[in-house]
């Protein structure tokens, strides 16, 4: 696993973006609601994830945890010296190749990372910081069917059909400051706005929702992966004030900011 750690934190280093994410802590983070937009496969190196309200799935070192875009979920990440995990998200695509099998039954998959799959996970960090952007698609692919192959033929049932809400939460998230309105995005799907709001009120869901939620998720993914300045962070995610961001993250996961940001600092 220390290799592993120390591959992911060079890559890091390197300029521009990646097609996976890390997140380290020294003290221990429990936040409540994180929002699972895309498939997610998480990759445990250091440390202990736990899930759920009841902590029912517990992942410690040397595990990974392939969890549905289904809904948000409660979490703490438990270091021993350190949490550190690797994080890649999928797109829907990429479950194609099982598209007799696309379900959305399966709410996560758990494992062990095996020497084939540590390889692999190798490989995908050492290609990273040079392959261009159109080819992330390939290994993320070849990732999933490493996992398939290894016993786990569950994961082809994580990812359904998109929902509105999904396909939502996408187009804001390709501009998450702007200010998105019922008729501008009614207008990007060629639909009415009642129809608009009938169809989300059928998921449980409203456009002022899935805007807080998509701006909030990238605000918890800045305070997890980068160190800029929390008011730069608000001003990303489209808030017009520092104080309005940390009520609403607060009001969301139950942490606020800072309180989140002094967990990655080691004392």
């Amino acid at each position: 696993m220390q290799e592993l750690i120390k591959l992911a934190r060079e890559a890091q280093r390197e300029i521009g973006g990646l097609p996976f994410s890390v997140y380290s802590s020294y003290k221990e983070q429990h936040i409540l609601n994180a929002p699972i937009t895309k498939p997610l496969l998480i990759f445990v190196l250091a440390g202990v994830k736990q899930l759920g309200q009841r902590d029912e799935i517990i992942c410690p070192t040397g595990t990974f945890l392939f969890l549905s875009n289904a809904s948000d979920i409660d979490m703490r990440n438990i270091p021993g010296e350190e949490y550190f995990a690797v994080l890649i998200e999928f797109e829907l695509s990429d479950f194609d190749c099982f598209k007799n099998k696309r379900s959305a039954e399966t709410r996560y998959v758990q494992g062990g990372i095996d020497a084939r799959l540590a390889k692999t996970l190798m490989q995908f960090i050492e290609w990273a910081p040079c392959a261009p952007r159109e080819l992330w698609h390939f290994r993320r692919e070849e990732l999933l069917q490493l996992i398939h192959l290894s016993g786990y033929d569950q994961v082809s049932g994580i990812v359904g059909h998109p929902s509105l809400s999904h396909q939502l939460h996408a187009i804001v998230s390709d501009n998450i400051s702007s200010a998105w309105s019922v008729a501008r995005l009614a207008e990007r799907l060629a639909v009415s706005e009642s129809t608009l709001r009938r169809r989300l009120k059928c998921e449980g869901a409203s456009v002022k929702s899935i805007v807080n939620r998509a701006r909030l998720g990238q605000g918890l993914f800045l305070l997890q992966t980068t160190m800029e300045p929390i008011g730069r962070i608000a001003e990303r995610c489209g808030y017009q004030s520092q104080s309005r961001f940390t009520d609403r993250f607060k009001q969301q996961f139950g942490i606020t900011p800072s309180e989140l940001r002094k967990t990655r600092e080691p004392d």
